[in-house]
């Protein structure tokens, strides 16, 4: 769908060159938009690189691992369909550490893990789960402590005090994470029992499935 968005507004943009007049600031645009997407590129690996390895410092002095069993006792309580043990837990709190750091890219790659091994847990592979939602909700609004990639940006552009959005970051982190959480425990309560989802078959046949069911009420009758 984004790519259809992307296409379109390109589209458009030509068109509406061509119809004032204005190839040629389109084609400015274009490749001047080009130039400066390589420039930030570049810039922001020197930054990467150094916040990278200050992570895998991090995590071979077991420095992540003591923040992951700080949040272990939160992380339960939002993902209570979720088991302790479960390895889709390990991967979650790396996520929400790699997020607090301002590190997506070393997130990314663990909020991938945890939703296959979520996947593994779901009795109904078509439809979400409700730890699903509520990890992709944390890992789009999370807390940034440190907004690596942003401090990166604003020194490529020469901003003389980059690091000065790192308070708003928390505080506007702050707000939509715990946004997210009041939203996510809404549609949790609203939603005990999950939808369900229809199921086709090789057949052509199908039939409707729920991701859990009640159980049956003590003592028969």
């Amino acid at each position: 769908m984004v790519n259809v968005i992307w296409l379109g507004m390109i589209v458009v943009s030509v068109i509406f060159g061509a119809a004032n007049g204005r190839m040629e600031q389109v084609a400015e645009a274009a490749f001047g938009g080009a130039q400066t997407g390589v420039t930030v590129c570049l810039g922001l690996i020197s930054i990467l690189v150094f916040w990278m390895g200050l992570m895998r410092i991090a995590e071979d002095s077991g420095l992540v691992r003591k923040l992951s069993l700080l949040m272990a006792p939160v992380v339960r309580k939002l993902f209570p369909d979720v088991p302790p043990e479960h390895p889709a837990m390990g991967y979650i709190l790396s996520n929400m550490s790699a997020n607090l750091l301002g590190l997506g890219n070393a997130a990314t790659p663990m909020g991938i893990k945890a939703m296959q091994e979520l996947q593994k847990l779901n009795p109904t592979p078509t439809v979400a789960t409700p730890a699903m939602c509520t990890l992709l909700a944390l890992n789009t609004a999370s807390i940034t402590i440190v907004p690596t990639t942003m401090i990166a940006i604003r020194m490529n552009f020469g901003s003389l005090h980059p690091a000065d959005i790192v308070a708003p970051t928390i505080l506007a982190t702050l707000i939509s994470t715990g946004v997210a959480i009041i939203v996510d425990r809404w549609y949790r309560n609203r939603n005990r029992f999950p939808p369900t989802a229809a199921i086709i078959h090789k057949d052509g046949a199908s039939t409707n499935s729920t991701l859990y069911k009640p159980s049956a009420p003590a003592g028969g009758g």
